[in-house]
């Protein structure tokens, strides 16, 4: 059952065009939480996440897709996401 909501997910955002235009920075934030929910994080390292993921959420919400993604990177580096979309 769990590697299906990957699946389903995966081609909801391929077959619409409505979320393609949201830019990279949704997915990014959607990476950072499911990684987190799994990582073993000193405290200090959790809480940098934290607060670069609550960042990046105000950037997305405001509609700054690329200092959005830029705020995730640190996080992404501490998490071990790779990155996977390139412009």
């Amino acid at each position: 059952m769990k590697a299906i909501i990957p699946a389903v997910a995966a081609m909801i955002f391929a077959v619409s065009p409505a979320f393609a235009s949201e830019g990279h920075c949704d997915a990014d934030i959607k990476a950072v939480d499911a990684a987190l929910s799994k990582a073993k994080l000193s405290d200090a390292d959790a809480a940098t996440v934290k607060a670069a993921r609550a960042k990046a959420e105000g950037l997305h919400k405001a509609g700054k897709e690329e200092e959005c993604e830029k705020s995730l990177m640190g996080a992404h580096k501490l998490l071990g996401i790779k990155e996977e979309h390139q412009e």
